[in-house]
């Protein structure tokens, strides 16, 4: 067809598609020719098994050629939402299901792997019964570890109380059944991570955190090897981070009400147990100033001058000995100046740190996390402790040493004022883990006994001694016997001998219960103290009657209306008085009049 102008009318890639179509069919007729005459004699056509037709698009054939970039992105396979988030399941499943991998149709592989997967999806109930039908149905599988130990993972991931008490009682029985096994310390590091999830602040209930504690140690105790053990070092460096908190709230809030001995018993415990506490430069300097308290406290004593130094320097040298600490082994945390500055202000030479402790020192304070936005906003939000701070290099305390509790300090401190008045003894060691407190004075001895600070002992009580008992010799301060028995006072002794006698009883000397004329008791005695007549008291005598009033103003009759009513026999006779009903405010008494009458209110 032409045009009116002399072309043809339809456009030029219409001839160039016909003809490529042309020599696409001609190619294929000379192949097909071509085949025929190469088939052996009796066969008709080629099967595609034995040989397949190719047809030469291009007249560069044998020549490789180069895709483009478009060919390329047309042939690249992009994949799903759907096939992404499957193969990201799958390698998840990988990291939870350690056999996942293993390829096998046999059925306990398919029900551990169809527990694993229910586990995955929050379907709990479900992935139990699949595992209880494993365990129960193929005792002898190889699953059989995993799968128990996957039923106790089921409880755990759970939650709530009584699904992780249930979860710590399937751990035990795991470890109990397969001891040996390594997935034994990922069951014991379990243990610990249910009591390390119920751990609350440090002012509440710390059982917890005892407990949580105690399961870790067991786990670096009795798996050492184990690839866990870098982990429960953490937890139980965190755990132990909440329970100094509280020993130190507890400390200083026996500071601030001036309790010094239990002060220093909770603070002291925090020094020597947890030593990674993140506030330990605190609780050293809160120690030392307890100590400088029981030395003002010291000072306002009436004590001999030489005790009242003795004791004084005792004390200074137990919170010299705190400052110092803070000031060599704590030389990178943030209050070494205030222990400087105590020091300084004690007139005490300030130590310098060995370059091994103050690299020690800020390797550890380097290690612990600053507070963030995140972590202030998830403390104010969840009820869990803080652990923001927690130091993440040391080992961690794995025993408790002896715990420094109050008695122990009070009987130190009564050691110290002892010796401190005794001029031949000798002052307790600087630094023990019982220091001094300021415990209250000897009692004032009584007259005729040995002063306080010639190197008498302290008043102090004994026991009630047997009848038969021998009698106390020097060195009790008082003694106590039973009623109407004597007890001698040796020769030369410094006590006070108390003989208490009941009235008109003797001593073993042929003393009575009289009182001794002056000059005739011994010093350092008392004895009992009664009057010398035994004789029994008279009878209270009965008191009189008062007389009947009278009536002063003479001439002058009682008046008929205050005059008393007799009965019969004389006696006065009680009258109610009247009412009046018209005065009274009570409508229950008072006479309706008029059309009141009628109304029932």
């Amino acid at each position: 067809m032409v045009s009116l102008f002399g072309k043809s009318a339809l456009p030029r890639s219409f001839f160039i598609r016909r003809g490529v179509a042309v020599a696409l069919l001609m190619a294929g007729i000379a192949a097909s020719a071509c085949a025929q005459q190469s088939l052996p004699p009796g066969t008709t056509s080629a099967t595609p098994d034995d040989q397949t037709p190719t047809a030469v698009l291009s007249n560069n054939s044998g020549k490789k050629t180069r895709k483009s970039s478009q060919e390329k992105k047309d042939e690249k396979v992009v994949q799903s939402k759907d096939t992404v988030k499957s193969e990201k399941a799958r390698k998840q499943q990988m990291k939870v299901n350690p056999l996942g991998d293993v390829k096998s149709s046999q059925p306990d592989k398919l029900l551990y792997d169809k527990a694993m997967v229910a586990i995955n999806k929050g379907r709990f109930e479900v992935a139990r019964l699949d595992l209880q039908t494993l365990l129960s149905t193929y005792p002898d599988s190889e699953y059989q570890m995993r799968s128990k130990l996957a039923f106790a993972d089921s409880w755990y991931r759970e939650g709530g109380s009584a699904a992780l008490a249930q979860a710590e009682t399937e751990y035990h029985d795991f470890i109990i059944f397969f001891p040996n096994a390594p997935e034994a310390a990922e069951a014991q590091m379990r243990i610990g991570d249910i009591y390390f999830k119920q751990m609350d602040r440090p002012d509440r209930d710390y059982t917890k955190g005892i407990h949580a504690q105690e399961e870790y140690r067991n786990m670096l105790a009795q798996y050492p090897d184990s690839s866990l053990v870098p982990e429960a070092k953490q937890h139980l460096r965190e755990v132990q981070e909440v329970l100094a908190q509280r020993e130190h709230s507890i400390g200083e809030f026996y500071a601030s009400h001036e309790n010094w001995v239990a002060s220093i018993a909770r603070l002291q415990t925090v020094v020597d147990t947890y030593p990674l506490y993140s506030h330990i430069d605190q609780v050293l300097i809160s120690l030392g100033d307890a100590y400088e308290a029981q030395s003002r406290f010291i000072r306002t004593l009436q004590l001999p001058e030489d005790a009242k130094a003795r004791l004084l320097r005792t004390y200074d040298d137990q919170a010299a000995a705190a400052y110092s600490r803070v000031a060599t082994q704590y030389a990178a945390s943030a209050h070494v100046e205030d222990a400087r500055d105590r020091l300084d202000a004690m007139n005490r030479p300030i130590p310098e740190p060995t370059p091994e402790q103050l690299a020690a020192s800020q390797a550890l304070e380097d290690s612990r996390q600053t507070y963030t936005l995140a972590n202030r906003a998830k403390g104010l939000i969840f009820r869990g402790p803080d652990t923001v701070q927690t130091a993440r290099i040391g080992d961690p305390a794995l025993a408790d040493p002896k715990a420094t509790l109050a008695p122990e300090v009070a009987r130190h401190s009564e050691e110290a004022y002892k010796a401190a008045l005794d001029p031949k003894a000798t002052m307790p060691a600087v630094g023990t883990n019982a220091p001094a407190d300021n415990a209250a004075p000897a009692a004032t001895p009584v007259a005729g006994t040995t002063a306080a600070g010639a190197g008498s002992a302290p008043a102090s009580l004994q026991d009630i001694p047997a009848e038969n008992a021998a009698p106390t010799t020097a060195g009790s301060s008082f003694t106590d016997t039973p009623t109407g028995v004597a007890t001698p006072t040796s020769t030369g002794s410094r006590s006070t001998g108390v003989t208490i006698l009941s009235p008109g009883a003797t001593d073993s000397t042929g003393n009575s219960s009289a009182p001794p004329a002056a000059g005739s008791v011994p010093a350092g005695t008392i004895s009992g103290v009664g009057p010398r007549n035994n004789t029994d008291l008279p009878a209270v005598e009965k008191a009189a009657e008062a007389p009947d009033a009278v009536n002063d103003v003479a001439g002058q009759k009682t008046p008929a209306g205050q005059a008393p009513v007799l009965d019969k026999n004389g006696k006065p006779k009680k009258v109610k008085p009247g009412i009046d009903r018209d005065e009274e405010s009570s409508s229950a008494n008072k006479k309706k009049k008029g059309l009141k009458k009628l109304n029932p209110f």
